[in-house]
């Protein structure tokens, strides 16, 4: 059956911005990637928003912030709520990125657009898989499976595969890399042929890389140069998806002896290096088989590193005598370590600072890539410094208040508490007077009470006793409530999570803002920063190259192809290329600019219709195979379901959603044409069978059927032939078993 399919641009089309789309397929609509750049710009927020009320499902490719940068925002600041699929790897590494950014952004100034509880909740909406491991969705999106498939570039990438109904297959691969490298195989986009629709980017189009033995040899002889002639080396990384490559080429640099750098220190600083680490120790299965083979025959960890020295702060990093190569987040040197590295070393004409990836334009990194020969920048240099003087006083008097302020609920609540609990009364045998016993205060060294009043009767030896609290039992009229958590046994499954939320603790209370007991400020200047160190971009992106694109669309060969994700000169190159070598028609290549939506479906004059109740109940459905066929008499309202439909949807996201966009995804409706109007219609034949198959239906009737010249005859006296225009004939002499052959010929087709 034919879908509709629609594919809306909402960000990254016609530049280089973050990609963010969205895909529909008849009512069920994905959000794909819901990338953020590093300004963190909203005009990408207010596409999304306009559609949140209709996304059903979020597919994610990469752990990257320019995949996945906004996905807390929308979560935490707009309340979107629908299952998203990704990775493992992916699942793990983003939250590593998103932690790093965020924390790296509050080390320098008032970050409030997500905190670390909204990228929590984020990310507990993933749902993991596997590669090549098929999920079928459910509900709106009944018919749908989609199939992740691996991708390169970082550990967990993926490309997308959606299919309907088993028949129309759609693809979304946009920067992978056929390469394999050294922790990583490459994509598999040749084995996915022939697809309905292809989504692909036109980011390398116009890119030509050099060849990695170069690329290694220049990384080398640069590092080398610069710790030799008493040199600090930065090189800008991402957290956790590209530097797990650089990283695994330097270690295995400084192991070699005839490199010359084993005199020299390496560090790896940024604040989840540990953890980013950890995971990728125990994701081996996810990169190449390389990697694997030596897991497997060595027991030794690829990412179990000798030289590399992990770093979370600037303290942690001056342990390092000088000189020494830092690999430092983050990547565009808008925030971070790198940034803070790159105006301390830029001043000195012994250091060197690499640029291993190309960022989004505008942003530090990618304007000294543009200019290399630069010589001087004006920077704002942000930084949080400790409170001094009255503004501290200030805030500790606010503290305070803020404080007693606590303590006065707290003690309001005990109160309230306290007077629902039963009081001890002990009777006194000299006086008829109650008394309530306080509770004595825990101290061991007990100040015995007995000496200190005498009595006729023996008194009970009081002890010091540590202190124990016993908890009261509380009832109902069912008597005491059970609790299931003191009679669950624990599986592996709840363990391995417990051990995750653990991790994801020991994350946050090294990333977290309440990690420093000191109040601060962040505070700004403008300052113009010297830069007489070496500067150089070698490219470490591990993104597949502009003829390696060509080449492999050429073996894809799709029915359909949608260009994002690059300049309008290479999507415009990339679009020529397509409509030149690949055979496909024109009106078939896509390459749509932010806001556009392109009707991808492969008929034409297909259209969607809600049928109405009073329409259902009058239809008889006849059944052909696996379908059930009706004829329709109706009138299409169009005005009034709309009207209403967008006063609905207006009033449950309470005026926070674009009116135009929703009138444009109302179904209008079908109603019953009134009897007085139908007009009837002939008798139509559906699912005519093949005389062959209908020769078996005869023969278990009783008939005697065999063919003579195309002809099945029938008991001597019945011909059934096909005709030109695909029909049956039946001829022969009018007696019952013309009529009854007739009938079961009847019986084999739909009647509307």
């Amino acid at each position: 059956m034919t879908s509709i399919i629609k594919f809306t641009v909402l960000s990254g089309a016609h530049d280089e911005g973050p990609p963010c789309y969205l895909l529909q397929v008849d009512e069920f609509r994905f959000l794909i990637d819901c990338g953020w750049n590093e300004t963190f710009s909203m005009d990408v927020i207010e596409n999304v928003k306009r559609h949140i009320h209709q996304i059903d499902a979020i597919l994610l490719t990469f752990p990257d912030v320019m995949h996945l940068g906004c996905l807390p925002y929308l979560v935490g600041k707009l309340g979107l709520r629908c299952p998203v699929y990704a990775t493992v790897p992916t699942y793990k590494m983003g939250q590593m990125f998103m932690y790093d950014l965020y924390q790296s952004r509050h080390n320098s100034e008032d970050f409030d657009l997500f905190t670390l509880d909204d990228i929590d909740q984020a990310f507990d909406l993933i749902i993991q898989v596997k590669y090549s491991q098929t999920v079928q969705l459910k509900g709106k999106g009944h018919g749908l499976t989609i199939t992740p498939f691996a991708a390169g570039h970082m550990v967990g990438g993926t490309m997308w595969k959606i299919v309907k109904d088993g028949e129309e297959d759609i693809v979304y691969a946009v920067d992978y890399n056929h390469k394999k490298e050294r922790h990583l195989d490459g994509a598999v986009l040749e084995t996915l042929s022939r697809p309905s629709l292809l989504i692909t980017d036109a980011y390398n189009a116009l890119n030509v890389q050099a060849r990695r033995k170069e690329r290694d040899q220049a990384l080398l002889t640069n590092i080398l140069n610069t710790l030799r002639r008493d040199g600090n080396v930065l090189i800008a990384v991402d957290t956790a998806g590209r530097v797990l490559e650089l990283a695994q080429l330097l270690d295995q640099m400084w192991r070699n002896q005839e490199s010359g750098l084993c005199a020299y220190q390496i560090a790896l600083l940024s604040n989840v290096s540990y953890n980013v680490l950890e995971f990728a120790k125990s994701q081996v299965e996810w990169m190449s088989e390389k990697i694997m083979r030596m897991f497997e025959d060595v027991r030794t960890n690829p990412f179990q590193f000798k030289h590399i020295t992990l770093c979370h702060n600037f303290s942690d990093l001056a342990r390092i005598p000088d000189p020494k190569a830092v690999l430092a987040s983050v990547p565009d040197l808008e925030c971070g370590f790198s940034r803070d590295l790159f105006i301390q070393w830029a001043s000195n004409p012994r250091n060197s600072i690499i640029l291993a990836s190309r960022p989004a334009p505008g942003c530090l990194a990618r304007q000294l890539i543009d200019n290399l020969k630069v010589r001087s920048l004006d920077l704002e240099i942000r930084k949080r410094v400790p409170l001094e003087g009255e503004e501290l006083e200030a805030f500790l008097v606010k503290q305070k208040e803020g404080k007693l302020a606590a303590e006065a609920a707290k003690k309001e609540t005990e109160i309230t508490e306290d007077s629902d609990e039963e009081m001890e009364v002990e009777s006194s045998p000299a006086s008829s007077t109650l008394k309530v016993t306080k509770t004595p205060k825990h101290d061991l060294m007990m100040v015995e009470e007995a000496k200190a009043r005498s009595s006729f009767f023996k008194q009970a030896k009081f002890y010091p006793m540590f202190p124990s609290k016993e908890e009261k039992l509380k009832w109902d009229e069912y008597g005491e409530p059970i609790r299931a958590e003191d009679y669950s046994v624990k599986d592996t499954v709840t363990v391995q999570e417990e051990k995750l939320e653990q991790e994801k603790m020991d994350v946050k209370e090294k990333t977290g803002p309440e990690s420093s007991n000191v109040p601060t400020k962040c505070i700004k200047s403008k300052q113009t920063i010297a830069i007489k160190c070496s500067l150089s971009y070698i490219d470490f992106e591990g993104l597949s190259d502009g003829e390696s694109i060509k080449r492999i669309l050429t073996i894809v060969k799709p029915r359909q192809l949608v260009v994002i994700h690059g300049t309008t000169e290479a999507t415009d190159h990339l679009v020529d290329f397509a409509k030149k070598n690949l055979g496909i028609a024109g009106d078939k290549i896509f390459a749509p600019k932010i806001g556009e939506c392109v009707d991808a479906s492969t008929q034409s004059l297909l259209y969607q219709v809600k049928l109405k109740d009073s329409l259902m109940s009058s239809v008889t459905f006849a059944q052909a195979k696996d379908a059930h066929l009706a004829w329709v008499d109706g009138q299409i309202h169009l005005a009034s379901s709309v009207h209403r439909a967008v006063a609905d949807k207006l009033t449950e996201s309470e005026g926070s959603t674009d009116q135009k966009s929703l009138e444009a995804d109302v179904i209008p409706e079908l109603d019953a044409l009134p009897l007085n109007q139908v007009k009837g219609h002939g008798t139509v034949f559906v699912n005519p069978p093949r005389l062959s198959d209908f020769k078996q239906v005869l023969t278990k009737a009783g008939f005697q059927a065999e063919f003579s010249g195309g002809v099945l005859v029938c008991n001597g006296v019945i011909a059934l032939r096909k005709t030109e225009g695909g029909g049956i004939g039946l001829e022969g002499l009018v007696c019952e078993d013309y009529y009854k052959i007739r009938q079961l010929l009847y019986d084999q087709f739909a009647v509307i």
